[in-house]
């Protein structure tokens, strides 16, 4: 209820008249954005038309000109997503409708986190498992690489498709620095509160270093305005030199311990240590009404798989489980039935390896449709060959053709030699679903910032950091009841190091052209300075209050932490509402 909360906040601070316009979040420009800006005098049209005026300023307009502004004014251009965001709350509902507007934006975003949440805890993170294991990875490079990059996908997505966008840079900056904040404070000291423990000393200050290295490069950048391309790759090199040191300390703990540890075989997996507690992987067989197997073997139809793998219900689950869970459910079964009918999952702990022959089948022609159509909002999905036949046509054919031949050369009880390549198409599916549900995401934050005179960059801090991070907050606070509270403390800083590093890194770099090798960063806002300071403060408080308590983490240090949180959310809103500000010089 986080986001909900925060939005009827700022309605209300809105309607009270304390949001005085934008106060400021860093913009990434090129010089022919800035060019084009330069230009923009408004002269003496009032409405702005044509002109590049801020789309905040449409609130302080008359209700009766609010359409005619948004619709002629480029900075209210969405660019990308499949809905106008700015036009149905301007356009479509009367000034008088304006809070359903927002009460209904407010729950399609809830519901966007949903989308995100469900598609990486059930398609995405299950399929990069498979991969990892086809490529007989070991469990800390499997760990610090696709296992991160699952867990952070909403993070990482969500900073790609911000960066894309001049406008919406501050939501990349805020919500990777937010997030950072948030788990590194409240949800580390949640798991001090839950479960006092000793942490992992090398593992900490390792993390905790690498940490604090990315965040004094991205305050760098911030200082000097602009991101170049050996920057960019800077970041991914720094994320590759810590998977590399991730894999070296390993090593030499274990010549350390002498414990008779052999490395793996090419073909065996990695056995787990102390360190690394066994947790389960890919997804749970009951979730999508998988039936308990009789015990005499029969032969299923082809008819009654797809229809049982299609069943987003299982319900002897249904029947255990209380209301508030059936409630929840009721409303992610949608999502989860159209990701069934466009992602394919590759699950290596079960024995066919998830292996539905009509429904993988099925997914041939739906997973490569799916992603020519959500690629660029369907742009590339609709443009027709020689002005005759759409891609999406010439797509749906071959994958119709291909489906065919596999249902014909397959049975229902053997997956084929190749169903490994099952578990790419589902990760790329997976993550063109993400992309998608992180552009509506983005754009929908930026409408909402537009509405409530919001800077993008307290946006991203608080509503794009929080929902990002609350699938994370429930997993290592749950780890931490269950007894692996060492494991939950270590995912806080291991996980964010792959938002930060990858999610700046590769969120510029996909900016960046042939002709333009730099991203200009321009933070105009104390807040940005007060976020990258808070995170930086709040790293060094744990890298030196965690080694002075002997790695031996209780409720007091929990306490200080969340403690920690409260007054940096406090001292940014008072930020944003220009309670504290610079005094002019």
């Amino acid at each position: 209820m986080g986001p909900a909360w925060a939005l009827s906040l700022a309605g209300a601070l809105s309607l009270a008249g304390a949001l005085a316009g934008d106060s400021g979040a860093p913009r990434a420009v090129t010089p022919a954005a800035l060019d084009a800006g330069s230009t923009g005098s408004t002269g003496g049209d009032p409405l702005g038309h044509g002109r590049g005026l801020d789309c905040r300023e449409v609130r302080k307009r008359n209700s009766s000109e609010w359409c005619r502004f948004v619709r002629s004014n480029p900075d209210c251009r969405l660019d990308g997503g499949f809905l106008d965001y700015l036009g149905g709350v301007f356009c479509v509902f009367p000034a008088g409708l304006l809070p359903l507007a927002i009460t209904l934006y407010a729950l399609w975003l809830l519901y966007l986190f949903v989308i995100l949440g469900v598609t990486a805890e059930k398609f995405f993170c299950p399929n990069l498992s498979a991969i990892s294991t086809n490529l007989k990875l070991s469990h800390n490079v499997a760990g610090v690489t696709f296992l991160a990059f699952g867990n952070g996908a909403p993070d990482v997505f969500s900073a790609v498709v911000a960066f894309s966008d001049p406008r919406t840079a501050g939501l990349a900056i805020g919500a990777v620095f937010g997030a950072g904040v948030f788990v590194t404070t409240v949800v580390a000291g949640g798991i001090a509160l839950v479960k006092p423990f000793t942490a992992a000393s090398r593992p900490f200050l390792r993390d905790a270093i690498f940490y604090m290295v990315a965040v004094f490069l991205t305050f760098l950048v911030l200082y000097l305005g602009r991101i170049t391309l050996g920057e960019a790759l800077g970041y991914l090199g720094l994320y590759v030199f810590y998977v590399f040191t991730v894999v070296l300390c390993t090593w030499i703990h274990r010549r350390q311990r002498g414990d008779g540890l052999a490395p793996p075989g090419p073909w065996e997996p990695e056995m787990p240590t102390d360190a690394e507690e066994r947790e389960s992987s890919g997804t749970n067989s009951g979730d999508y009404g998988e039936e308990y197997r009789p015990l005499l073997p029969y032969r299923e139809t082809s008819l009654r798989i797809l229809a049982t793998a299609l069943s987003p219900l299982d319900h002897r689950k249904w029947r255990r489980k209380p209301w508030y869970w059936r409630l929840f459910k009721v409303f992610k079964v949608p999502v989860e039935l159209v990701l069934l009918l466009t992602v394919p999952v590759v699950d290596p702990d079960k024995d066919d390896l998830n292996w539905k022959r009509p429904l993988n089948c099925l997914h041939v022609v739906t997973s490569p449709l799916l992603c020519v159509l959500t690629l660029k909002s369907g742009a590339y999905g609709l443009y027709q060959i020689q002005g005759i036949f759409p891609v999406w046509g010439l797509v749906m054919l071959v994958g119709s053709v291909l489906a065919v031949i596999i249902f014909l050369t397959t049975t229902n009880e053997e997956p084929p030699k190749y169903h490994c390549v099952f578990a790419f198409l589902g990760f790329l599916a997976s993550a063109m679903w993400i992309n998608a549900a992180a552009t509506e995401l983005v754009n929908i934050l930026r409408t909402l910032g537009i509405v409530f005179q919001l800077s993008n960059t307290v946006l991203g801090l608080t509503l794009l950091a929080w929902g990002n991070s609350i699938g994370d907050t429930f997993s290592d606070l749950t780890m931490a009841r269950q007894g692996y509270p060492r494991m939950a403390f270590s995912a806080c800083f291991g996980g964010i190091i792959f938002n930060i590093l990858v999610g700046v890194g590769l969120g510029c770099l996909l900016q960046m052209t042939s002709s333009q090798l730099v991203v200009k960063l321009e933070p105009d806002s104390l807040l940005v300075w007060i976020l990258a300071g808070a995170l930086g403060l709040s790293l060094v408080f744990s890298f030196v209050a965690v080694p002075t308590q002997c790695f031996q983490l209780g409720k007091a240090y929990g306490i200080c932490l969340i403690l920690y949180y409260l007054a940096f959310l406090c001292v940014a809103l008072l930020t944003e509402f220009r309670v504290i500000r610079l005094a002019a010089a």
